[in-house]
């Protein structure tokens, strides 16, 4: 993989920060090349490298299955998730202060885990995702414990049309006093999407107010699909 902190500097964050504050998610474009997909999902097969299994069907969760990676997580993927984390840490900042919540995610993502840890929130919370035909992931947050970090990733690692069909990356937004809407996120392999693990603070005629994000994947209609997802807070 190539050097994660130089190429997340190198994502369009003004647009990226845009297409958040209007719809709550934005595609990063691509940071994985095939061959860098290919290598993490064939990491898929060694057990070795997770502290979980997850069969979704047996939870009501939908219908695939995920695996948690255990500690120590792999060194790129480590790195991806630090600089990522750096890079979102102030959006984060503001999107708290907009909400009237604190606005204390320290600058480095070392110090979030440390402060995750102190809560109890131990378990590392990276992840790869596998479906086959039929399967979905039901809408759902990825929240863990009490402390959130409020935007989380995931990449595409599949390539859609040859790989798989079907199975799009799917957000629904829950507005105060009004129906829900939902965006259907298109991802060409190795693109990245990042959005709201839960809340976010929108701007209306009246001031700010909050609405709840959650997300899902419909249903793959053939072959398989695989993601990684990238989770900035670990898990009870």
């Amino acid at each position: 993989m190539t050097c994660p902190a130089s190429q997340v500097d190198a994502l369009d964050w003004p647009r990226i920060e845009d297409d958040l504050a209007l719809r709550g998610c934005a595609v990063a474009g691509p940071v994985f090349t095939p061959e860098e997909c290919a290598a993490l999902v064939a990491m898929y097969d060694e057990g070795h490298r997770f502290r979980s299994r997850v069969v979704m069907q047996r939870h009501g969760f939908g219908q695939g299955e995920y695996q948690y990676f255990a500690n120590p997580l792999p060194k790129k993927l480590a790195a991806w998730r630090s600089a990522l984390y750096a890079r979102l840490a102030p959006l984060a900042n503001a999107w708290a202060a907009a909400m009237g919540q604190p606005a204390d995610h320290p600058p480095d993502h070392a110090a979030y885990l440390a402060r995750c840890h102190a809560a109890g929130q131990l378990r590392p919370t990276p992840l790869l995702l596998r479906y086959g035909e039929g399967d979905y992931n039901c809408l759902h947050q990825d929240l863990y414990g009490e402390l959130q970090f409020p935007l989380q990733l995931t990449v595409l690692l599949s390539e859609p049309g040859r790989d798989f069909t079907g199975g799009e990356f799917v957000l629904t937004e829950q507005r105060p006093r009004m129906q829900s809407r939902a965006e259907v996120v298109s991802l060409a392999q190795g693109e990245a999407v990042i959005f709201a693990v839960n809340q976010r603070p929108v701007t209306g005629t009246r001031g700010t107010y909050r609405v709840t994000m959650r997300h899902g994947v419909s249903r793959v209609r053939s072959g398989h699909r695989h993601t990684l997802g990238l989770i900035f807070h670990d898990a009870q």
